[in-house]
This record gives C-alpha cells, structure tokens and sequence, in this order.
C-alpha cells in the first residue's frame, strides 16, 4: 500500500502546504481534490514542475490567525500528485497520494500566494516501509463496527470492494472517508503507527454508533 521506493534523502524538505479542514491524507492513501482557487492553482503548476509534492495540514482552531492564514496543526502528510486532469472551465482534478508525515519546523516564505513550510521527516520514516499484520484484533470486530456505524448514519457501504481490501488499506481508507470531526482526524493522523491507528479508528466507530440513543450523563 505504502511507497518502499521512496528514499527519505530523496524527499523535499521545503514543500507548499494546502490547509484544509476535514481534509486527511494518509500515507499510502489517495485523496481526490478539485483545485480551483488561482492560488493553489499555481501551487498545483508549480508542484507539477518540482516532483509533484505537496503538502496536506489542517488548521488547528485553537491557534491565532497569523499573517500567512490560519494557525496550522503541527504534524501534516507529505503527497505526490498522482494522477491530473484540467478542466474546461479551468479547474484542475488531482489525486494526491500519501507518502511520509512531516512535522513542521518554520513556515517560510509564501510563494504565488500559497503557503510553504520547511519540514522534518526523519521522525516519520517507518511510514516509507509497507506495514503488515497490523490490525490488533480480528478483522471482523473491525467490520462490524463499521455496519453499526453505517447503520446510524443511514449510509450504504460497497462491502465487496471492503472485503477485498488488504488490513492496511481498509484502516488508512475509513479514516480517510469517514466524516470524523477535524480533531478526531487529527488524532488517527498523529497516531503511532497503523495498529494504533486502527485502534483510534475502532473507538471513533464505536463512539459515532452510538448516535442520539446514547445514554445522558448523570449528575
């Protein structure tokens, strides 16, 4: 699922960033954006040019509105543009796939408009190899949590597509689909590795079944 290929030397550690709330990528994940604001169109350009990284962070609400935008989450995911297609009415329709998080050191300066960090990666390197075995339970307790969790939405699944999916895949694409709150976003992408992120995920399935019908907090 992951890319082995890639070599941390090889990585950019100065790269745009596109601050998007809800917004999760993953790495190994694939998330589809329509790019239509003239700035990250030219990040998009100029992306394009330089070995097609990008950055993916969301903005922490906590933090002050500085001079570049809104205050940005520490910790975001490292993406190559995968697959591109423009168009007629200007717009640009990409993939972007998730490669190695990246803590963020310093913002430096913008560039047409778009913002740009410079970023530690080191710290994040075992999300270069191909992860295996990492679901701390039985698939099937996994499974379901997800059809309550569907169940209280009202939302339909293409279980056939699920059961064809490898471990990894599942976890990094329901936390990537699921609409989680920003911060429970934030915590699956900040979590230790895949099998404490399908922990994470499990517990957020769990919690979000529960709906309405859960029970009121005594005083």
């Amino acid at each position: 699922m992951n890319a082995p290929h890639f070599k941390l030397d090889d990585l950019p550690e100065q790269f745009p960033v596109f601050p998007l709330g809800g917004a999760l990528l993953l790495p190994g994940g694939h998330l589809p954006l329509n790019i239509f604001e003239p700035r990250y169109l030219a990040m998009v350009d100029d992306a394009l040019g330089q070995g097609r990284y990008f950055g993916m962070v969301q903005p922490d609400k906590r933090l002050a509105r500085g001079e570049t935008g809104p205050g940005l989450y520490r910790i975001g995911c490292l993406g190559r543009i995968t697959s591109f297609a423009e168009t007629d009415d200007g717009r640009y329709l990409i993939t972007l796939t998730g490669i190695i998080r990246f803590t963020i050191a310093e913002e430096v300066e913008m560039q047409r408009g778009y913002r740009r960090v410079a970023a530690g990666l080191a710290g994040f390197a075992a999300d270069l190899r191909s992860p295996a075995g990492i679901l701390p339970f039985p698939r099937q307790i996994l499974l379901d949590s997800l059809r309550r969790y569907f169940a209280t939405a009202g939302a339909e699944a293409n279980w056939d597509a699920i059961a064809d999916m490898a471990d990894p895949a599942l976890v990094t694409s329901l936390c990537m689909a699921c609409p989680f709150s920003t911060e429970e976003k934030q915590a699956l992408l900040e979590a230790r590795d895949l099998t404490a992120r399908a922990q994470a995920l499990h517990a957020l399935l769990e919690i979000d079944s529960l709906g309405d019908d859960s029970p009121e907090p005594q005083a």
